[in-house]
């Protein structure tokens, strides 16, 4: 026993000897502070930064000039929706493309959807999704890649617009009157965090289920259970979705409707099969198909499968699109460069590299290898400005973040949009068809921690 612990003790001596030499000494940490020369220009920008924030110091001046808001095409939409404390901008894009459809087909003058109640059975699929992930990997151990992956994400309210296709295509839409919004559901962290909380600890009873024997229909029925529970969770939050309701356009007859028979007879699109998922990422081959796995809102749905091209690729189908008066699902790393109060998403906004003292030199692909840039926000890409040559020189979105930024939009140079756009979502018909045959490949399948694997919240 004591020579079991003197050689513990001697291990553990020696891996602190090893640390300490490895670590940070002191002539090490003086040659480091020989970087900071306290200087004039150190000691102001020192003082500035102890009551401002570093975006306020690093504006650019040279680019405050008033920009230009003309737009050679801009497909028409009419009002702003707000998303407010929730991570559903993916529901709101997507619904936000119908809209303006309809808004166009019809001629009104006005149009929004019912988010609420889409975002009723995107949380109770997402929550069946995750109990079938623990279901079909309950034999792996706990430190298992993806079933650490999924305990720590059982629920989110982000998503993608396969989310929007799969539950749109199943359950229909409704005005946004009928299942009007809640405090949850425009508030969504506290009842995503307890039913999280609530799923993970089923996670680890249908794991001890699987670990005793216990047959497949006892855990099924034990999930149909469980999910019981996440559908009352869900209905004194958000309210029960609705089956039937009565609504007439401006001067029609009213009319009885289910959500599904609504959705067919004023939009009708096939969402699964008419559109194409394209994204911009250099860190991966262009020109094939991806599938990140897990990447879907509903169990029998479908994973993000996305075709990757250059960036120049996606320009001319996006241009194409709005120029025929078609709005589409456009997702990008809003976060960046971003000036909220003007509503321009610019690379010359801030100059960082001044008041740092530094550069920051990583291009797109070294960001998204790193995890320093991904796609985080969804929008509706609905305008660009072209020039003689037809070349876009600037692009605009609708937003889903109230009356911000330019009446509700984000303006973005072709440099922003270079650097920081991920994934669009167009109809089958602007897209060539060079890359329709590319669809005709097995998709390589991504992890669900893959760095490009991010819901747009």
């Amino acid at each position: 026993m004591k020579k079991h612990f003197a050689l513990v003790f001697f291990l553990a001596v020696g891996l602190t000897v090893q640390a300490q030499q490895g670590g940070i000494s002191f002539e090490m940490l003086n040659q480091i502070k020989q970087s900071y020369q306290n200087s004039a220009s150190d000691k102001a920008i020192r003082n500035a930064l102890g009551t401002n924030g570093i975006d306020q110091l690093a504006i650019n001046q040279a680019n405050r000039a008033n920009f230009d808001t003309h737009f050679t095409y801009k497909v028409k939409s009419i009002g702003i929706t707000n998303q407010k404390s929730s991570g559903r901008c993916w529901l709101f894009t997507g619904m936000n493309v119908l809209r303006a459809q309809m808004i166009n087909q019809y001629k009104l003058d006005g149009m929004e959807f019912s988010k609420n109640y889409i975002f009723f059975y995107d949380q109770l699929k997402k929550a069946y999704l995750f109990l079938q992930g623990i279901n079909y990997t309950a034999k792996k151990p706990l430190e298992d890649r993806t079933v650490d992956w999924l305990f720590q994400h059982p629920l989110s309210d982000g998503g993608t617009f396969t989310g929007v296709a799969d539950l749109i295509q199943k359950y229909g839409l409704v005005p946004a009157d009928v299942m009007p919004e809640t405090y949850a559901s425009n508030n969504t962290s506290k009842m995503r965090s307890l039913i999280g909380l609530k799923l993970k600890e089923y996670g680890l009873q249908l794991r001890d289920a699987v670990s005793k024997g216990t047959k497949a229909s006892a855990i099924q029925q034990q999930k149909t259970e469980m999910l019981g529970t996440i559908y009352r969770m869900l209905a004194i939050n958000l309210g029960e979705p609705v089956q039937k309701f009565t609504w007439a356009l401006k001067d029609g007859e009213p009319k009885e409707y289910t959500p599904q028979s609504f959705y067919k007879e004023f939009l009708g699109n096939d969402l699964t099969n008419d559109y194409v998922l394209l994204m911009n990422d250099p860190s991966r081959e262009y020109y094939k198909c991806y599938e990140i796995d897990y990447d879907r809102h509903v169990y029998d749905g479908h994973n993000w499968i996305y075709v990757n091209l250059p960036i120049d690729e996606i320009k001319e189908i996006a241009i194409a699109s709005i120029k025929d008066n078609t709005n589409m699902y456009f997702s990008c790393d809003v976060g960046k460069f971003i000036d909220r109060e003007r509503g321009l998403l610019d690379v010359n906004n801030f100059d960082y590299d001044s008041l740092m003292g530094t550069t920051f030199g990583m291009d797109k692909k070294q960001r998204i290898q790193t995890y320093a840039s991904m796609s985080s926000h969804a929008m509706t890409l609905m305008a660009v400005d072209l020039d003689k040559n037809g070349k876009s020189k600037k692009w605009m979105v609708e937003n889903s973040w109230g009356m911000t930024g330019y009446n509700g939009h984000l303006i973005m140079t072709d440099e922003w949009f270079n650097e920081y756009m991920f994934r669009l979502v167009a109809q089958k018909k602007y897209v060539p068809a060079k890359v329709m045959e590319l669809l005709k490949q097995k998709p390589i399948l991504l992890p669900a921690w893959d760095p490009m694997f991010s819901q747009d919240n």
